[in-house]
């Protein structure tokens, strides 16, 4: 039997909501590098194999570890806000940065883990200068990955965005006279089922491999060196009184340099994801910018 302990809570948020306030009520987080206490961490989707090993990784280093698997993204922020959690993880900077601003909240980042180089895919193409003026791209239609969507079109010399683009532009800013092609919004899933349709599509990375899309058929993405993509790093998140807690640092350390972790991570993300491990001070930073960032978008 694995040494980790999963609640799986109801796909339907509300019945979410409860599930998971009534489990984890009274359940008292790890607090200062007190490694007596059980250290919870909200997962998104959860199931992922590479929990298994972590939470053993952190055993051996006299941390006990409680993965606890949601099946929505909006709850974990919550929670953790409210103490239940004591980390989570599974959103990147720009996520967060949003819940912050919409919530009233600050939550800080703790760790980063990896990056998801998002890509450009076309059914009718194999490569960008094949693309026709005035062709039509899909975006996902999410706030934090339509604005990635279109940073890599203009990367990609397909769009030029207003006053260079940042991780809260919107379709408002792509400068249509400066632009080779047009862009439009679709549901995130849809875009790969969409591609006969259009002349490309901007897939985000956990609808690649499901929908029979190869990374090496990919006409161009962001990458991890590129500025533009930082805020799309996936995190460890804490409160923000805990980002000093030095149990939860040794965790990240963990997941971040314990080979075993590591190539546990590796095995199941396969090519799709480049390991970071940026520093905590300049995870701080683009947080801030990405905030600022989101809340001159929403004015």
């Amino acid at each position: 039997m694995t040494s980790t302990k999963r609640r799986v809570f109801a796909a339907s948020l509300t019945a979410l909501a409860l599930a998971a306030t009534t489990a984890l009520a009274g359940c008292a987080p790890a607090a200062g590098g007190d490694a007596d206490q059980t250290v919870k961490i909200g997962v998104v989707p959860g199931g992922q194999p590479y929990w298994d090993t972590f939470v053993d990784a952190a055993a051996e280093e006299g941390i006990t570890v409680e993965i606890i698997d949601f099946a929505e993204y909006p709850q974990p922020n919550p929670l953790l806000s409210e103490g239940d959690l004591d980390l989570n993880q599974f959103q990147h900077i720009a996520y967060l940065a949003a819940y912050n601003e919409d919530a009233g909240d600050d939550l800080v980042a703790l760790g980063s883990t990896v990056i998801y180089p998002m890509n450009l895919f076309s059914a009718k193409y194999d490569s960008i200068e094949d693309i026709p003026e005035g062709g039509t791209i899909a975006v996902p239609n999410d706030e934090s990955n339509r604005a990635r969507a279109l940073l890599v079109l203009q990367k990609l010399g397909l769009i030029e965005l207003k006053d260079g683009g940042n991780s809260g532009s919107t379709l408002e800013d792509v400068i249509a006279d400066k632009s080779k092609v047009k862009v439009t919004e679709l549901d995130a899933a849809g875009i790969p089922g969409a591609l006969p349709d259009v002349d490309g599509g901007v897939v985000n990375n956990d609808f690649v491999e499901p929908a029979g899309l190869k990374f090496s058929d990919s006409l161009g993405s962001d990458s991890a060196e590129d500025p533009a993509a930082a805020p799309y790093t996936n995190i460890f998140a804490a409160r923000a009184e805990d980002k000093d807690n030095e149990t939860y640092l040794k965790l990240v350390d963990i997941y971040q340099n314990n080979a075993d972790v590591q190539k546990a991570v590796k095995d199941y993300v396969g090519e799709g994801a480049v390991p970071l491990n940026t520093p905590t001070a300049e995870l701080a930073d683009i947080l801030a910018q990405a905030q600022k960032d989101y809340a001159a978008q929403a004015k």
